[in-house]
C-alpha cells in the first residue's frame, strides 16, 4: 500500500510540474506573471527557494541543492495531502512509516557529508578548541562532532515519522470512539458520534496545517545542515 501510493505521488508530481513546465516553454520573460494553479505554484516554488533554500544553503552553493531540496518539499507536502484522503488513491501514511522517513534522512546525510567541505571536515575531527579537548589524552571533541553527523539525520527521520504517525494515530482514535459508542447503546452512540465527528473534521483540518508544516521543517532543517557542511574559514 505505501509502494502503491509513492507511484501515485510521484505521478502526481510528474503531471504538477510538467503542466508548469509546459505553461513556462509558450512564454517569455516579458509575459505576464502567470494566475491560477500555475501561479499558485510558482508562488510556492519561490517561497521555498528564495526564503528558506538560498538564506540557509548559502549564496554560493544553493543552486546545486534546490533541485533536490524543492524535491524533498513538494513529495513530503503531497504525499501527507493525499494521505488525509481516506479512500482511492488516498489512505497510506507514507511519511508515518519510518523506512521512508529514513530513507529521506539518509539522502540528506549524503548531500551533507558527501559534499563537504574541508571547512566542516575539519570542524568535526580538529575543531578549534584546545589541545586537551581534541587530541590529549581522549578527543572528546572529535567523537562528539562525529556523533553528530549521524544524529542530525536521526533527529530528521524521528521528527516527521512520529508527528505524521501521531496525526493519523488520533485520527484513526476518533474514528474507533464512534463503533465504541453504538456498542454502549444510542444515547451514548449520538453523544459520542457528535464529538467525534466534531473532532475528526477538526483533526482533519489541523493535519493539513501539519502537512506543510512537516515538509517545511524537514526542508528548512535539510537546507540548514548543507549550509553548514560549506561553512567559509574564518
Amino acid at each position: 500500500k505505501t509502494v502503491a501510493q509513492i507511484w501515485i505521488v510521484v505521478l502526481v508530481m510528474i503531471a504538477i510540474f510538467l503542466s508548469c513546465a509546459r505553461w513556462y516553454k509558450k512564454r517569455d520573460e516579458k509575459s505576464e506573471a502567470p494566475g491560477g494553479f500555475v501561479g499558485a505554484v510558482e508562488m510556492l516554488v519561490m517561497t521555498i527557494h528564495d526564503d528558506l533554500i538560498r538564506p540557509s544553503v548559502g549564496e554560493k552553493h544553493y543552486k546545486q541543492y534546490a533541485p533536490y531540496l524543492l524535491t524533498v518539499f513538494f513529495f513530503i507536502l503531497i504525499t501527507n495531502m493525499i494521505g488525509l484522503i481516506p479512500i482511492f488513491p488516498g489512505g497510506a501514511n507514507v511519511t508515518g512509516n519510518i523506512n521512508i522517513t529514513l530513507f529521506l534522512a539518509v539522502c540528506t546525510m549524503i548531500a551533507i557529508n558527501l559534499f563537504g567541505n574541508k571547512e566542516y571536515w575539519k570542524e568535526i575531527f580538529w575543531p578549534e578548541v584546545p589541545l586537551f579537548l581534541k587530541a590529549y589524552p581522549v578527543p572528546v571533541m572529535p567523537v562528539i562532532e562525529l556523533f553528530g553527523v549521524f544524529t542530525k539525520p536521526f533527529a530528521l527521520m524521528i521528527r516527521l515519522f512520529a508527528n505524521m504517525m501521531a496525526g493519523h494515530a488520533v485520527i484513526l482514535s476518533f474514528t474507533c470512539v464512534i463503533f465504541l459508542g453504538w456498542s454502549m447503546g444510542v444515547g451514548f452512540g449520538l453523544g459520542l458520534n457528535s464529538f467525534s465527528i466534531v473532532m475528526l473534521l477538526f483533526m482533519n483540518c489541523l493535519e493539513l496545517l501539519v502537512a506543510f508544516v512537516q515538509a517545511y521543517v524537514f526542508t528548512m532543517l535539510s537546507a540548514v545542515f548543507i549550509g553548514l557542511a560549506h561553512k567559509e574559514h574564518h
